[in-house]
């Protein structure tokens, strides 16, 4: 499918962004949550000039996905570890009933 452009708001500004069909709520939702993030640094006062807002908002998007993502990599170890577990005892279970049977 051809790529679809949507409109989104970003701190008051308008950008028109290219993307297909089944995205454009992911999109949408990407664009709310940035503009939110920049808000809320840009009210703090502490940050002055949109670029600075946006580097800021991006670094703290960057850490709360890096950090997500640690999380899920740490989980997703976890799991591997236990089925690890679960397959050998499995395979040492279906080496114990062989030599019962022989």
């Amino acid at each position: 499918m051809p790529p679809t452009t949507v409109s989104v708001k970003i701190l008051d500004k308008e950008y028109q962004v290219a993307c297909q069909p089944e995205e454009v709520d992911a999109l949408t939702a990407s664009a709310r949550y940035l503009d939110k993030q920049m808000k809320t640094i840009r009210d703090t006062g502490k940050v002055l000039g949109l670029d600075r807002v946006a580097v800021m908002a991006a670094l703290n998007v960057t850490h709360d996905y890096l950090k997500v993502r640690g999380e899920h990599s740490s989980t997703s170890k976890d799991v591997d570890k236990k089925l690890g577990e679960l397959l050998t005892r499995v395979s040492r279970a279906l080496v114990d009933a062989r030599q019962l049977s022989l």
